[in-house]
């Protein structure tokens, strides 16, 4: 795991770490392109080491490999970039946890898992829902990628929690596209609902209080502790076949510690998939 592995030793069910530094679409400050490779440098740091907390060493398990980030070198554009990388990576059987980046690179995140999971159901923990049809005249923002998701039907069900920032045009749009939305201020652990499909997580390190994660671009109080989330995670069935941690902003952390719980994060959630 410490050093990128192509993708030729991969094989079915292994989990490839894949970074996606790419921040193009955000919407406030630049940064995020920088976060696999922070939460990279804290997860290898000798400050913790790669046991998740049921034991399994992401190490030593032979299983867990980091594959690299995207090239965004190619001329092909984002979203085909991106959706033909993590498409190459699943073609082998390995699933996916991928590290960004601004909460855009889900999008094609997920139109390369639609063609492996076609009942594919997106568990979102987020401050904020990202159903917005555009910002700032952009309908490719860091804020449209579920409205994007859903319009193209390529998952069955998207649930969002932790959410704390619904206006009235999103609210708008998840009684549209027909989103669960469990807000931040009605949250209680039993009501995280059962999943009987394929699940992806998309886990936006905003979605946790900055009291917990302070290197993100988007402050918004109230929002889930880290213990919180790491039993989100614990307690998630069925599988996951798929994730990723995006929109850390190294500018904004202080002392890596956003970093080193998106490492915490990436370690709980490898463990889970390996299940």
């Amino acid at each position: 795991m410490r050093t990128p592995t192509d993708i030729s030793t991969l094989s079915t069910n292994d989990v490839a770490i894949l970074g996606v530094p790419f921040d193009e679409n955000s919407s406030f400050l630049r940064g995020p392109a920088a976060g696999p490779a922070e939460i990279r440098k804290q997860l290898h740091c000798g400050s913790a080491n790669y046991y998740a907390e049921d034991g399994i060493d992401l190490a030593s398990c032979g299983r867990v490999f980091d594959v690299g980030d995207i090239d965004f070198r190619v001329a092909s554009g984002w979203l085909r970039t991106i959706e033909d990388g993590a498409g190459k990576v699943l073609d082998t059987g390995a699933k996916l946890l991928s590290l960004g980046g601004d909460h855009s690179v889900t999008w094609p995140l997920i139109r390369a898992h639609a063609k492996k999971h076609p009942k594919l159901t997106i568990l979102q923990i987020d401050a904020h829902p990202d159903l917005y049809d555009e910002l700032d005249g952009n309908r490719h923002a860091h804020a449209c990628p579920f409205a994007r998701i859903m319009e193209e039907g390529l998952v069955d069900r998207l649930v969002q929690i932790g959410i704390r920032t619904l206006n009235q045009h999103q609210r708008d749009q998840a009684e549209r596209f027909g989103v669960e939305i469990i807000e931040m201020k009605d949250w209680a652990p039993e009501k995280l609902p059962d999943f009987d499909s394929p699940l992806y997580l998309t886990l936006d390190l905003d979605g946790l209080d900055p009291a917990a994660a302070p290197g993100v671009s988007h402050h918004e109080p109230g929002g889930f502790s880290a213990r919180q989330v790491i039993e989100i995670i614990q307690n998630l069935r069925p599988i996951l076949v798929g994730a990723d941690v995006v929109e850390l902003n190294p500018v904004r952390d202080h002392f890596g510690m956003t970093a080193m719980l998106g490492s915490k994060l990436l370690r709980e959630i490898a463990a889970k998939m390996l299940e």
